[in-house]
């Protein structure tokens, strides 16, 4: 009885605080959220969305709702059957959100944005994407420009300059050791190219998503690999991250450091260099709040991206692992 009576109360207050927002005559807004697999990175692209969009005055459960759909998709198993049933999935949710006709949609990743897009779209819903590498990839009409109906924010960073960051740290590292599992996650092509003009080579494996990561470490380890990069893989945050785990214990064993092209909670990592999710996901909450609150059109608001990269250290590691930063090198940005 408590517990129907506690389940009442949160309900009323729910309702009667939309209401209240509603007599005082402010606008209470809908947005949905739309995305396909529940990625690490795409959780902290969403909690910055939502955290750039109180910043901007629209608060859940005040002036806000906000409804969040996540499609499972395994990505173990990345037949080409199971990823025409993620695309039939996205398109499946894009209609009944083009159906209930939100105020404005977000999706999160290039996969979701790219299919499910024409149909918001189409049904007259802005749209705004984040987590996406590259604009083209979802049809924009340039890095900087989306098209008719959408804007968004890109999660793309100049390789070049991170691996300038990284030859600050390491100036004597020539060989850096990767596995990966997805290329387009992974963006080996990007990081090979950026190692390349710093004057590194990279050693790769590529890997199952299932696989253990210990014989690749093994095998590049004999290559001469001098340290090992974490790529923005899922390899390395789905199983509980047992990847990252061994791959610490196997750094650790041989004192070999671990660098994270990934901004978020990787442990073991002495370095970190990359772009922040969560900052890249409050941005498109900038964008959202201007098209919701001032009625600016999608298309004329530029593709946003995180213009300096965050750099993070770890010195208590680098001291175990016996290394030193650079001299008057400050955590924080690169530039």
């Amino acid at each position: 009885m408590k517990k129907c009576m506690l389940v009442f109360a949160c309900t009323a207050l729910f309702v009667f605080g939309i209401q209240d927002s509603v007599r005082s005559g402010e606008k209470v807004y809908r947005v949905e959220v739309l995305q396909i697999t529940d990625l690490l990175l795409y959780t902290m692209a969403y909690e910055g969305f939502v955290k750039g969009l109180e910043q901007e005055g629209l608060v859940r459960g005040k002036n806000l709702v906000v409804k969040r759909t996540v499609i499972p998709f395994d990505i173990r198993k990345p037949s080409l059957l199971n990823r025409l049933r993620g695309v039939w999935r996205i398109r499946q949710e894009a209609s009944r959100i083009a159906g209930e006709k939100p105020d404005l949609v977000l999706t999160i990743g290039a996969p979701v944005t790219k299919y499910a897009k024409s149909r918001i779209i189409g049904a007259g819903i802005p749209l705004v994407f984040t987590a996406v590498a590259d604009p083209k990839d979802v049809d924009s009409r340039s890095r900087t420009r989306a098209g008719p109906g959408f804007t968004g924010t890109s999660s793309n960073m100049d390789m070049d300059e991170v691996f300038d960051v990284i030859q600050r740290f390491f100036p004597k590292l020539r060989r850096l050791g990767i596995v990966y599992t997805v290329d387009d996650f992974a963006r080996m092509g990007e990081v090979v190219k950026g190692a390349q003009a710093g004057g590194l080579t990279v050693l790769a494996r590529q890997v199952g998503i299932g696989d253990p990561i210990g014989p690749a470490l093994e095998e590049l380890k004999k290559e001469g690999a001098e340290a090992f990069a974490v790529p923005p893989d899922p390899y390395y945050t789905v199983f509980k991250g047992r990847a990252i785990e061994d791959l610490i214990a196997f750094s650790k064993a041989n004192r070999t450091p671990i660098i994270s092209l990934v901004i978020a909670d990787i442990p073991g990592a002495v370095l970190s260099v990359g772009v922040d999710l969560e900052y890249v996901g409050a941005l498109s909450g900038y964008q959202a709040s201007r098209i919701l609150k001032e009625g600016v059109r999608a298309e004329s608001l530029p593709i946003l991206r995180q213009e300096e990269l965050t750099v993070r250290v770890d010195e208590d590691l680098m001291e175990e692992l016996g290394l030193k930063p650079p001299p008057a090198f400050r955590t924080g940005a690169a530039r």
